[in-house]
Parts: structure tokens; C-alpha cells; sequence
């Protein structure tokens, strides 16, 4: 029997409630041992890596690290770090590198971590859904999620709860009271998927819309460019991520009735940022607008507003974002006849030439 199109990525996508209940799980099981880690040295810095969906990721956490931990954070493509080390490492610093990757054998992350420990000679925690891969061997400490791993090629449970492992990490060093109420995250996951499925259906298989923007601020940026990246792979659509108010200046020469322009709403800067999708909007542009609450704004008077509602503290809510994002561009998927679960021209595991290492 030939498998239904895109039968793995559905599959994966409505996992999540299981499956980040499990992720905190197996994070607070090894919270004393990174948290001994972290305390072992002065560290002054954190870097965060990764490649593609995993670049996007660190972005979310070091805008997340250095707010909470209040020390300098900075996300790097590996590829950077590998082969540009001058424009990343400091004198005189004790960083820490958290290296993120699905498969834990991406050539460029690999290669990062190997300069990271010939220039600074200091740890580096792992984040994998495989335990027996290179990274994981390379770590002084590694978080392994195979229950998170996936047999599609395009991330989505993968992305999402190596996410939640980082926003962790984050509180947890900064000794957050908080970290109790992760165990709603999955509800939180199954009511977005619940009572906004038909929404993601109905605006992936509108044909108006030919062009995807997604828009948000802070941690939320790096969130909105992996809601790009997925759109981007999965349906083969015109799809680009921008800072909010970035938007105004250029980009949005673009926007006419055939946009949809989708806007990540922060708590910290939500009135202009939904000033700019009332711009938009005023252009022709269909809006999605997903946020928190409310915050007085009337955006439930939006045609398409998703109120994550989740009550999880501001450190924890950049991955409830997703679902609806990764639901939206399965269906543009289906709607362009492409198979989600087979992105064109992508393998699971992006091996270059021995040059990188």
C-alpha cells in the first residue's frame, strides 16, 4: 500500500501534545547534572548553533538566554563558527556552546564544535534526537529526545521540542519558580492543533494567496523565519521572515491582496507590532495574527486571530507559536500537490565534502 501524502508530517505535527510532555520529562531528569555543568566554570557568554530549522532555533534561545541569564548570548550559523571563527570568539571570554541538530551528524555543526574546543578549550552541551550520534559523542553533555525524532524531512516535533529544551535551560539557570507550570505545555499544544486546525486548512489551501510573511520581534523572530523555512520547504511557496517593524522599511513594496502577512505578537511590543498588520491589512494583505491574549487590542475583530492562551511564563511560549505555523504549511503543501514529507532537493542529513572538517 503506497503511503498517503504528507501521512508522517500530519503525524508528527499532531504528536506534539504527547510528546513535549515528554521532552520536560526527560530534561528535568537531567537538570542537577546541567546545572552542575554550568556551574563548573565563570562562563560569560553563550553561543548557540545549528544549521537551517536549528539556526532559527538558537536565534529563539539566545534572545531568550541573555535577557534571563543576563550574560552576553549570540546565535551562529555552524557554518560561521567552522569557517569564520574571527567574526565569532572573543579574548578573554569563557563561553559555553550549545550546538543543536536533529540528526547529530550535520557536517558544519560538527565541524563548529571542533573549532569551538581547539579556540576556547571550554564545554559544549548538545541538543539531538538521536543519543548515539556524533554530536552527542562530541558533547560534555547532551540532551537526547528520541521521542521527538521524525521520519519526514522537514522539522516540526524535532524543531519544537529540542526548542522547549533550550527555553529550559535558559530558566533553569536563572532559577525560575515557573518551571512547574511546563506540565500544560501539552494541552496547551492540543488545543491550538484542536481549535485552530480548520483555520491553518483553510488559509494553506486559499489560492488568493500566493506570497507568505512571517513577522515577529525577539524570540518570536527566530520562530516566524522557521514558520518561513517550513513553508518555504514543505509547499515550495514564496515565503520570507522579517523583524515586525523591519517590514515597513522596503519589504512590504510586496504586499497587495495576495499576501498574507502573518504577525507573532510579543507582550513586550504588541501595540506596534499590531500596528504594523493593521497596515497591512489596510494594503490589501490578509492578516494572521497569533499572540498570547488579547492585550486589549480587539484582535479577535481580526479575521484570523489565534490566542495561544497558554498561561506559561514569557520564557516558555515562543514554541507554542508553532503548531498552527507547521499545520499551515502542511496544507499549503497538499494544496500545491507537493508531499510534505519529502521537501524537493533535501535529505535528512546534510553531509558535505571533508573540506568542513
Amino acid at each position: 500500500m503506497n503511503k498517503v501524502s504528507g501521512a508522517y508530517s500530519f503525524a508528527e505535527i499532531t504528536s506534539q501534545p504527547t510528546v513535549w510532555g515528554q521532552v520536560v520529562d526527560t530534561f528535568r531528569g537531567q537538570a542537577d547534572a546541567f546545572q552542575t555543568l554550568y556551574a563548573s566554570r565563570p562562563f560569560d557568554r553563550v553561543l548557540l548553533t545549528g544549521c537551517g530549522s536549528t539556526y532559527y532555533l538558537a536565534q529563539a534561545g539566545a534572545a531568550l538566554f541573555q535577557p534571563l541569564l543576563g550574560v552576553n548570548a549570540r546565535a551562529y550559523p555552524a557554518s560561521e563558527i567552522a569557517l569564520l571563527p574571527d567574526l565569532v570568539f572573543l579574548p578573554n571570554t569563557t563561553p559555553l556552546l550549545i550546538a543543536v541538530s536533529r540528526s547529530g551528524e550535520t557536517t558544519e555543526t560538527l565541524a563548529a564544535v571542533r573549532v569551538f574546543r581547539e579556540r576556547t578549550g571550554c564545554p559544549v552541551v548538545a541538543v539531538t534526537c538521536d543519543p548515539t550520534s556524533s554530536l552527542a559523542a562530541a558533547a560534555d553533555f547532551t540532551v537526547a529526545l528520541p521521542e521527538a525524532q521524525e521520519q519526514s524531512l522537514a522539522q516540526t516535533r524535532s524543531f519544537a521540542s529540542m526548542l522547549i529544551v533550550v527555553q529550559m535551560m535558559a530558566a533553569l539557570l536563572t532559577g525560575r519558580e515557573e518551571m512547574g507550570t511546563l506540565a500544560n505545555i501539552g494541552a496547551t499544544a492540543a488545543s491550538l492543533i484542536d481549535d485552530y486546525g480548520d483555520l491553518a486548512r483553510q488559509l494553506g489551501d486559499d489560492r488568493r494567496i500566493e506570497r507568505f510573511f512571517f513577522l515577529g520581534s525577539g524570540a518570536l523572530y527566530g520562530i516566524a523565519s522557521e514558520a518561513m523555512l517550513k513553508m518555504k520547504e514543505m509547499s515550495l511557496s514564496y515565503s520570507e521572515a522579517y523583524h515586525v517593524l523591519e517590514f515597513r522599511h522596503g519589504p512590504m513594496s510586496m504586499v497587495d491582496e495576495r499576501a498574507l502577512v502573518v504577525g507573532l505578537l510579543s507582550d513586550e511590543a504588541h501595540a506596534q507590532e499590531a500596528a504594523v498588520l493593521t497596515e497591512m491589512r489596510k494594503r490589501g494583505a490578509q492578516i494572521l495574527a497569533l499572540g498570547e491574549q488579547d492585550y486589549g487590542l480587539e484582535l479577535a475583530r481580526v479575521p484570523h486571530f489565534v490566542r495561544i492562551g497558554s498561561t506559561l511564563p514569557r520564557w516558555a511560549r515562543p514554541v507554542t507559536f508553532l503548531p498552527v505555523l507547521q499545520l499551515l504549511a502542511y496544507h499549503r503543501a497538499l494544496s500545491n500537490g507537493h508531499d510534505p514529507d519529502r521537501p524537493a532537493n533535501l535529505t535528512f542529513v546534510i553531509a558535505l565534502d571533508q573540506s568542513m572538517m
